[in-house]
């Protein structure tokens, strides 16, 4: 069992996001050997950054990841690095990918951030200090 904070010198944090990508013009490229190949660089560059894929799910035409990472890692920046990397590696190893769309990733992306407290509590908290 993973342990639901995670420490620095300066803090602690569970920091999650529900990350979704797709393939330009949602063609359907991630299949076969170019899903097993996406989910090892996904991998490989999340432990290089230091991130935690706790889930992951490569469709045809889009990817989800949850993703925890540190309070200094923008969805931005972590969203940048994937799409990035995997793409420019894919479309070295694989022809599919560069003879049926002009670039592998759409430049859109979803997230939303997951936390083990919902949004009500941490409002109801809030709302409750000058109570005490």
């Amino acid at each position: 069992m993973t342990a639901r904070w995670t420490t620095s010198n300066k803090a602690v944090f569970n920091i999650g996001y529900h990350l979704i990508w797709c393939t330009k013009y949602r063609r359907p490229l991630l299949t076969g050997d170019i899903e097993s190949r996406l989910k090892q660089l996904l991998g490989d560059k999340c432990r290089e950054r230091g991130w935690r894929i706790e889930t992951m799910e490569v469709m045809p035409d889009h990817v989800h990841l949850f993703v925890k990472a540190s309070p200094v890692d923008s969805p931005h920046y972590i969203v940048q690095q994937l799409k990035g990397a995997s793409s420019r590696i894919l479309r070295a190893e694989f022809s599919l990918t560069r003879s049926r769309v002009p670039t592998l990733w759409t430049r859109s992306y979803y997230c939303e951030t997951v936390g083990h407290i919902s949004a009500e509590t941490i409002t109801r908290y809030i709302e409750d200090q000058k109570l005490r």
